[in-house]
This record gives structure tokens, C-alpha cells and sequence, in this order.
């Protein structure tokens, strides 16, 4: 029982540490972005800027666009939706840490940002040529559908590709569905399919067969 109460105090503590902050660490000789820190350690905690950023201002946003649409061109993007996904991940903050530990303006996790060779994730040059990057790699990987792609980025390639579709999970529902509006002005397909189809009775009696949520909520206004 001891044993077992010890396990839980450290599960908690770890958990609480994690998401209160994030380090980079020289591990043989390569960088690591971890929440296993030392006194050497670079600290970055949640919400408040890098400390190598701490006397710097936040840089023009049409600087930031411009950044943007110079890569997405080199990468055959669509610089739009790469902007749309900042503004929903950061709102252009380059120095924006989430407290999952998604860094930088394009809200890269730890394990992407090493796995796509980012060295510094707060520098918002690497941080976006590197998450152009990811997406066109999402892109390619689920055929260019950008609803899955979306979802991907924020819930994990991993679960998107095993369900086929937009994970049943609303922050990521929601997530599409933001940026999707904004990017094309409708809401994702894929998400209107994913709905059970209700039967609307409408204020003349006309029945509907429907799975838009947006009209069932509206019949029951009338």
C-alpha cells in the first residue's frame, strides 16, 4: 500500500512538472527538448517568454506573414491555411508555450520539433519553415484532405489515420471546424458526415432528414 501511495505522489508530481514547464537539455551531443531539468537546463515555463527573448518585443505580424508565404510558396503550401493554423495555435506569438508543451508560433510538440530538426523552437523562422513543413507532410500523408490534416495536427496523425476521420474529441472537432470556416468560409465536410442523421420537424411541419447539427439547433428555436 505504501508503494502505491509513493507511485501516485510521483505520477502527480511528474504530471504537474511537465505542465508547468519545459527545458532543452544536451544530450550526447544533441538537443533535447524535455521536462526532466537540471540546473544547466534552459527553463522555459508556460505562458511567459523564453529568458534569451525576455528583453525582446514580439515581431510585426506582416513581418511574421511574410515569413509565411516566402516558405509555403518554397514548400507548395497554401500560405492561407498555414495562417489560419497560427492564428488558431498562437495568434502569432512566437513565444507562446502551451501547457501541454507545444512551442513557438506554429505550437510545435517536443518529440516534432526534434523529429523535424528544429534546434531552436522559439525562433519563429525555423519554427514556421518547420511546421509548413509537418503539414505539408500531413497533407501528402491523408491525400489532401486538409479537414484530416487539420485534425492531425492537433490531435496526432496517429489517431486520425486509425479512425479514418475526425477524431470525436471537441477540442479537435472545434479546431477544424474554426479554421476550416475561416479558410474556405464553410464548415469541414468530413465533420457534418461524422453526425448521426435526426429527423427535424420544422414550424410548418415540414420533416428534414439531417445531420447538421446547426439546423437541428435551429428547429428547436422556431
Amino acid at each position: 500500500m505504501l508503494i502505491l501511495i509513493i507511485f501516485v505522489i510521483i505520477f502527480v508530481f511528474c504530471n504537474n512538472v511537465w505542465a508547468e514547464k519545459l527545458c532543452i537539455r544536451i544530450i550526447d551531443g544533441k538537443t533535447v527538448y524535455t521536462n526532466l531539468c537540471n540546473n544547466k537546463s534552459i527553463i522555459y515555463k508556460k505562458n511567459t517568454k523564453p529568458p534569451f527573448y525576455s528583453s525582446l518585443s514580439l515581431p510585426l505580424k506582416t513581418e511574421l506573414e511574410k515569413i509565411v508565404e516566402e516558405k509555403a510558396k518554397s514548400y507548395g503550401v497554401d500560405a492561407k491555411l498555414i495562417k489560419e493554423v497560427i492564428r488558431e495555435e498562437s495568434n502569432w506569438n512566437p513565444y507562446a508555450i502551451s501547457p501541454k508543451g507545444a512551442m513557438g508560433i506554429m505550437q510545435l510538440m517536443p518529440q516534432t520539433a526534434i523529429l523535424l530538426g528544429v534546434k531552436n523552437p522559439f525562433d519563429p523562422i525555423e519554427n514556421i519553415d518547420a511546421g509548413i513543413r509537418y503539414m505539408k507532410y500531413l497533407l501528402e500523408k491523408f491525400d489532401g484532405n486538409i479537414s484530416l490534416a487539420l485534425a492531425a495536427y492537433n490531435a496526432g496523425p496517429s489517431l486520425v489515420e486509425s479512425l479514418g476521420r475526425i477524431p470525436n474529441i471537441v477540442e479537435t472537432q472545434n479546431y477544424v471546424r474554426r479554421i476550416s470556416f475561416r479558410y474556405n468560409g464553410t464548415t469541414s465536410d468530413s465533420l457534418l458526415k461524422s453526425r448521426p442523421i435526426k429527423a427535424i420537424i420544422l414550424f410548418d411541419g415540414t420533416v428534414i432528414y439531417t445531420n447538421r447539427e446547426d439546423m437541428y439547433i435551429w428547429s428547436k428555436m422556431r
